[in-house]
């Protein structure tokens, strides 16, 4: 699984070959789709020539989603209706918790689509601003339903990778922040069986969350712990064999087994005056 990085971090192994971005924005035909809140936009005005691989974009509350020729309106419009849902749940037309937009749209927080992950390697090439805090989502992984065909739809998990680790972690540091001590880290570390910097070469049987990536250093795995416990008390980790396919990674897949197994992160997931989700998103913000 991909974790939300700065730009810049993704640049050096691109920067010395092959071909950039377009110096002008691409076009490409942009169809009547609409969601009943959201439409599409040319990416005309592009911010920057590596945007210039973008043809067409969606705004919601002020966080921008790019996508590729390649991706299709309707998936563009699906990210953005997950986006607004997760942001306004309970769907009112106002954000949950405006301090997290504030920090998302303060780092120029946006999504960046294309139908597969080698599209993107010209956006990396073309030295994005280092200003940028972007995440990546592919149409080929986007499921209009999730658990359609027995597949988890990771619009899910990429889209709340942006406003965990760039929203939640900027606006309330001590708590979501995601360095050693937090109140979120440190639940990570029971979860993970310890405190653990780098991914250990087995993890202690007691432990419910055993993410293995290397690459993946601390504040990630922070990012994808607090993804997993939302996402599974929202229900949308539980269908099929979804629970036996993930349990190498991560043993509560259920809200009941949340709650039970890790009271410390299902206490500050519900708290509401962070205002998170307590309705998994489906793509149709009303």
């Amino acid at each position: 699984m991909r974790i939300i990085q700065h730009i810049l971090l993704f640049l050096l192994p691109f920067l010395c070959c092959c071909q950039k971005a377009p110096k002008k924005p691409v076009t490409c035909n942009i169809g009547n789709y609409s969601s009943n809140y959201f439409s599409i936009q040319s990416n005309e005005d592009s911010p920057h020539r590596a945007f210039n691989i973008f043809c067409k974009k969606v705004k919601v509350f002020g966080i921008l989603l790019y996508a590729t020729p390649t991706v299709s309106d309707q998936k563009l419009l699906h990210a953005a209706n997950v986006m607004a849902q997760y942001l306004d749940n309970d769907e009112d037309g106002a954000p949950n918790n405006q301090l997290v937009i504030n920090a998302m749209v303060e780092r120029n927080a946006c999504m960046i689509m294309a139908d597969k992950e080698k599209e993107l390697k010209k956006f990396f090439r073309s030295n994005p601003p280092d200003d940028i805090s972007a995440q990546d989502l592919y149409g080929e992984e986007t499921e209009l339903t999730n658990g359609s065909g027995g597949q988890f739809d990771a619009s899910l998990e990429e889209i709340l990778h942006l406003i965990t680790s760039i929203g939640y972690a900027n606006a309330y540091p001590s708590v979501w922040g995601e360095q050693a001590g937090s109140a979120v880290a440190n639940a990570m570390d029971k979860a993970r069986g310890g405190r653990f910097t780098s991914i250990p070469s087995s993890y202690p049987t007691a432990a419910w969350y055993h993410y293995d990536d290397k690459t993946c250093e601390y504040n990630c795995m922070v990012t994808e712990y607090v993804y997993w416990a939302i996402t599974s008390n929202l229900g949308g980790q539980n269908f099929g064999s979804r629970c036996d396919e993930i349990a190498n990674e991560w043993e509560l897949c259920t809200p009941a087994q949340l709650q039970s197994g890790d009271p410390d992160i299902y206490t500050l997931i519900t708290d509401s005056i962070y205002g998170l989700p307590t309705v998994l998103p489906d793509g149709n913000y009303k």
